[in-house]
């Protein structure tokens, strides 16, 4: 599986798992190969309809307002072996 094929995969997943909840501006955030696990440790960040409120006022002291999640997929077989959230701290 190259690069490309990993990140559709992680974005397509995201959308699946997260159709109901009126998700938007989803975006490729971070790729990491893990030659240990021979997997793909994909990082995507999404906005959901509920937060457009608190989004303001998150950038205001400091956040950005996105989830982040980290969609882990095995390599070999292109399966998601993995969905984790992703915490992201403001910089000071």
């Amino acid at each position: 599986m190259d690069v490309k094929e990993a990140v559709k995969t992680a974005k397509q997943y995201i959308d699946k798992m997260f159709a109901d909840e009126g998700i938007k501006n989803v975006g490729l955030e971070e790729v990491v190969f893990d030659d240990n696990e021979h997997s793909w440790k994909i990082t995507i960040g999404f906005s959901r309809t509920w937060d457009e409120g608190i989004v303001a006022a998150m950038k205001a002291a400091g956040g950005n307002g996105r989830s982040y999640k980290i969609v882990c997929i095995d390599d070999d077989s292109g399966r998601v072996v993995s969905l984790t959230h992703r915490t992201v701290h403001p910089a000071y």
